[in-house]
């Protein structure tokens, strides 16, 4: 049997996501929860939305409240509204879908809609965001499973240093390498001959040597030798 599809969450039930652009560079982004109602802007580090560049009738100005539908979008008086429906190209929002007095008009932001405020150089760029609850706290078993890891990733060091090659035992190796080595040159140095100590040649060894004086050569009288 066909099973019923879960309705899709309202854009109301989610956050906003803004973020500002200074031509075609981002400058800054902001994500607003699911528990705010209403988003307050000002060239002022401390607003809630840090927002220079726009031309705002009063400080703090309202720039979003939330509504059964979604997000009302407060338009500063000197900017232009652009509007894209699911990533497709901005183009500017009809007269009518605006709402309010000149100098307060206002428009709603949909799901898969993208508002682009423009003024000057400035482009402020609103949509919903796709946080739409917020993250649950730590349970205890998150908490457990964190110790877990967290003596698991402790313990593999101290294994290492308590379970890992003895000293004592690597020196005892490395003492029967070097005899082992030793004793091979040794045998090395009595097949070459070279274990006896080195003596003078007596006499009758150096006599019964063939002393090598190299080629003879004879020389025409007339030749000069040097």
């Amino acid at each position: 049997m066909p099973t019923a599809s879960t309705p899709p969450a309202n854009v109301a039930d989610g956050g906003l996501f803004c973020e500002l652009y200074w031509g075609t560079s981002l400058a800054e982004a902001w994500s607003y929860g699911p528990e705010l109602s209403q988003v307050h802007a000002a060239p002022d580090e401390t607003a809630p939305l840090p927002l220079y560049g726009f031309t705002l009738p009063e400080e703090p100005f309202l720039l979003a409240e939330r509504t059964p539908k979604g997000w009302r979008i407060h338009v500063p008086p000197s900017a232009r509204v652009e509007k894209s429906l699911k990533g497709d190209d901005f183009h500017p929002v009809a007269p009518e879908e605006l709402t309010g007095a000149p100098g307060r008009t206002s428009l709603e932001l949909g799901e898969g809609t993208t508002l682009r405020l423009v003024e000057g150089e400035l482009r402020l760029l609103v949509q919903p965001s796709v946080v739409k609850e917020r993250a649950g706290r730590f349970r205890v078993r998150d908490v457990a499973w964190l110790i877990t890891v967290a003596i698991l990733f402790l313990s593999a060091p101290i294994a290492f240093l308590t379970m890992g090659p003895d000293p004592a035992r690597i020196a005892a190796n490395n003492a029967r390498a070097l005899q082992s080595a030793h004793e091979k040159e040794e045998a090395r140095r009595k097949t070459l001959g070279l274990d006896q100590p080195m003596r003078p040649l007596t006499d009758q060894e150096k006599a019964s040597r063939q002393q090598d004086g190299g080629a003879r050569v004879n020389v025409p009288a007339s030749f000069g030798v040097r």
